[in-house]
């Protein structure tokens, strides 16, 4: 009887873990971004890193941070998380600190959160104060193919549903159509 009972709840388990996470992992994704501003276009490329999605606990622990303390208490609860990824752009990185997947119906939806600002697109001499993180929000494939943004300097604030969005940013989020890269 004991092991019919430990036998079903590993089951429970397994089958809520392959619905929550649908994309496997490493991961490493070639991404093609551009940004317009004005009459000027500045396209790039550049590769995102994810070793995991983080787990229930520690993605709680941190949106409540922000939905109980703000963006001020938000921003020490992340870079205490381990790092479990990387966005690499030429001889610049930041590290990934927080990894959530949610269905979306075209796929999956991946959002990143790094704890540092990887560039800011803002005019010289503009306050960058409180533009501290890096977040980059996906719409992904089965195959790991698709689009969504980057922004390179940005705050961000709670969702009804216990997610992140970003609340305040330097300029227009940069466009991004990435690929999935064959893991080494």
């Amino acid at each position: 009887m004991r092991s019919r009972l430990s036998a079903s709840i590993a089951l429970c388990v397994l089958m809520c873990w392959a619905g929550v996470q649908a994309m496997d992992y490493p991961m490493t994704l070639a991404a093609a971004a551009q940004v317009t501003k004005g009459a000027t276009t500045v396209t790039t490329t550049f590769n995102i890193h994810v070793d995991r999605v983080m787990n229930e606990t520690l993605r709680t622990r941190v949106t409540d941070a922000l939905k109980f303390g703000g963006y001020p208490k938000f921003l020490p609860a992340l870079r205490l998380l381990p790092v479990i990824g990387t966005i690499a752009l030429e001889a610049r990185s930041v590290e990934v600190r927080y990894a959530r997947e949610e269905p979306h119906e075209k796929g999956t939806r991946l959002v990143l959160i790094a704890d540092h600002p990887l560039f800011y697109l803002g005019e010289a001499g503009k306050p960058r104060a409180g533009y501290e993180l890096t977040m980059v929000e996906l719409i992904l494939d089965a195959k790991g193919m698709g689009t969504g943004t980057m922004t390179g300097a940005a705050r961000v604030k709670p969702t009804p549903d216990g997610g992140v969005a970003i609340d305040v940013f330097e300029e227009a989020p940069v466009q991004l159509t990435v690929r999935r890269l064959p893991e080494k």
